[in-house]
């Protein structure tokens, strides 16, 4: 008869966060809403990019980004 080979399940430690350099100035900086306040704005939108053809009545945008080529 052959031998059983299988693996003996091992743990696995989760990797440990980083927590920031300064504490103080990431808790400035952290973007925070309550009802339809926010602390900061948003993102601006970003237009770089270039015009897609064949988008018809496209919903999620027509520019492409990335290497195209």
């Amino acid at each position: 008869m052959a031998t059983s080979t299988s693996k003996q399940p091992q743990s696995v430690v989760p990797p440990a966060k980083l927590a920031p350099e300064d504490n103080k100035k990431y808790l400035r900086e952290m973007n925070v809403s309550v009802a339809t306040n926010r602390s900061n704005e948003y993102k601006p939108t970003k237009t770089s990019g270039i015009k897609i053809r064949g988008t018809g009545a496209a919903t999620k945008g027509v520019m492409a980004r990335g290497p195209m080529g």
